[in-house]
């Protein structure tokens, strides 16, 4: 079948495709405009690069004064809406931080939240602070923040603080967090190691160190060891302002023979066998971790950290390795250690119950005696 307009082009199962001669025109058309469209555009396109390679100098000092606007307004705009201060810079070794913030942190603080500000005075006679408390009490975001308002100050901003006085720093240093380096075969305590040896060989006078937890990746006396060698190098000899966060208690014994450290840590406040971190730093030391506390807040088995209460009075008792050599004996018994578990706190509970019923006032001394007896019959149940 022919049809004088029509243009036979295609024969499929169920159809057929045809096509006239005006369509074949307008076919061409929009194919030679999408041909001719595309030359034109690489020709304004080519026009453009060429115009821009001549101002290229202009322009780019343009984009340059724009960015640096940008960053000035935008700090500013911070300062005014988070209360920061204009800081005191001087060519002194001081660093005095009056209710200091982290600036990252109380940003992302939620409604209702309140970020609680602490102080940071390092001097010639306490340039060294070493900082002590649980896990989660503020020790790393104390250290952060200082380094944060040292940056600050020196790029010209103003700092989360209501007082700031800083000593020009040359240098500043960080050794905060753990992350091995498997690309280049490094364990997370060869990279901690690694990172310490820089900064205790190109620390000066006038550099600034934070250091979190240095040892925390080998063997407890290993660790406290090095530990203790690099307090004692950096107030010795590098003799800079150094913030040094541990949960080695025993460096703490350091500031009877280091005259230029001072002990601060992070105040906590026991309620209910539970600990509430109240985030603010202090003068002191922290005497315990509270390590089975933080344990337990993140989720770990009853029957886990009840072991861990009974090996940890084992191990304060200070014959540590017979301690140590007794305990082992004990490791897979932790159904035995929770039923023995159960079994003390239900003979607290009577103990107390009994206690509670006593009137001291009231007793002769035959009626003492035998609540001794008594009170002992109910412990050996």
């Amino acid at each position: 079948m022919s049809h004088p307009t029509f243009i036979h082009r295609q024969t499929m199962a169920n159809s057929a495709r045809f096509t006239t001669v005006e369509l074949s025109e307008l076919e061409r058309d929009i194919n030679q405009s999408a041909q001719k469209s595309l030359g034109i555009e690489e020709e304004c396109f080519n026009k453009l690069r060429s115009e821009v390679l001549i101002h290229h100098e202009r322009i780019l000092a343009s984009a340059f004064a724009i960015a640096e606007i940008d960053v000035f307004l935008s700090l500013a705009k911070l300062a005014v809406e988070h209360g920061y201060v204009r800081p005191i810079i001087t060519t002194g070794k001081e660093f005095e931080i009056i209710e200091g913030r982290h600036p990252v942190v109380e940003a992302f603080c939620k409604d209702g939240e309140h970020f609680i500000p602490n102080s940071c005075e390092l001097k010639a006679e306490n340039r060294l602070w070493l900082l002590t408390g649980p896990n989660m009490a503020g020790k790393s975001t104390f250290l952060r923040q200082n380094a944060l308002i040292i940056l600050m100050a020196q790029l010209g901003s103003y700092v989360p603080a209501s007082y700031a006085k800083i000593g020009v720093i040359d240098r500043l240093f960080s050794r905060v967090g753990a992350a091995d380096d498997l690309a280049r075969g490094l364990s997370t305590f060869m990279v901690e190691m690694v990172e310490t040896a820089s900064i205790l060989n190109q620390a000066t006078e006038k550099s600034f160190v934070i250091l979190d937890e240095i040892g925390r990746g080998t063997a407890t006396f290993d660790g406290l060891s090095i530990a203790w060698a690099t307090v004692e190098h950096l107030h010795h000899v590098v003799r800079c302002r150094t913030l040094f966060a541990t949960h080695y208690h025993e460096l703490t014994n350091l500031s009877s023979t280091l005259d230029a450290m001072r002990c601060y840590s992070m105040k906590i406040k026991e309620w209910n066998d539970d600990i509430i971190f109240l985030h603010e730093v202090v003068e002191g030391v922290a005497h315990r971790s509270y390590g089975t506390h933080v344990a337990k807040l993140a989720g770990l088995p009853e029957n886990v950290i009840n072991r861990a209460k009974v090996v940890l009075r084992e191990l304060e008792k200070g014959e540590k390795s017979r301690a140590i050599n007794s305990l082992a004996e004990d490791l897979p018994l932790f159904s035995n250690i929770t039923q023995e578990s159960t079994s003390v706190t239900k003979n607290g509970s009577k103990l107390e119950e009994y206690l509670s019923k006593i009137m001291p006032d009231n007793l002769s001394p035959k009626d003492a005696l035998d609540i001794v007896y008594e009170l002992k019959a109910l412990v050996d149940e």
